[in-house]
């Protein structure tokens, strides 16, 4: 395996997100759209915060702890001793989620959350890749140890 897993899928993730992103929030800004009755919404929110809304309005030291997690997480990827393609994938998944969420930050001065499931804060498709990237290297960390 070689660092082009990763490359290629934080681009992948990366894009994705940025054409959603872009799509939503010119046409649909503050809009509620429903898909599935009562469950399910395309909800455009602009998150000046962290998850949850941590921090709203704390622009600057975002990017900043973003710019730190993007550059320890390079550095974890390259130490990691076994590496294989489901560790290469959920890397890219989270560093492409992690860029993706960045890149709204310096250029917007916030991000576009678009999922809504309703029992839980909006959020959007590069949230859900870190959240299944870090879900699936725990899995392999698990997985490892027996």
């Amino acid at each position: 395996m070689t660092y082009r897993v990763v490359a290629v899928t934080a681009a992948l993730v990366f894009f994705v997100d940025l054409v959603v992103k872009t799509y939503l929030r010119t046409y649909f800004a503050y809009q509620s759209i429903p898909v599935l009755n009562k469950i399910f919404r395309i909800t455009v929110v602009f998150n000046t915060g962290a998850a949850f809304g941590l921090l709203k309005g704390n622009t600057a030291l975002l990017i900043g702890l973003g710019l730190i997690f993007i550059g320890l997480f390079i550095f974890l990827i390259k130490s990691e001793a076994e590496k294989g393609l489901l560790f290469f994938i959920s890397c890219g998944m989270i560093l492409g989620g992690a860029i993706s969420n960045l890149t709204d930050r310096v250029f917007l001065g916030y991000i576009v959350d678009y999922l809504d499931f309703r029992i839980w804060p909006v959020f959007n498709f590069s949230d859900s890749c870190i959240t299944v990237g870090v879900a699936l290297l725990l899995f392999r960390s698990l997985w490892k140890k027996r």
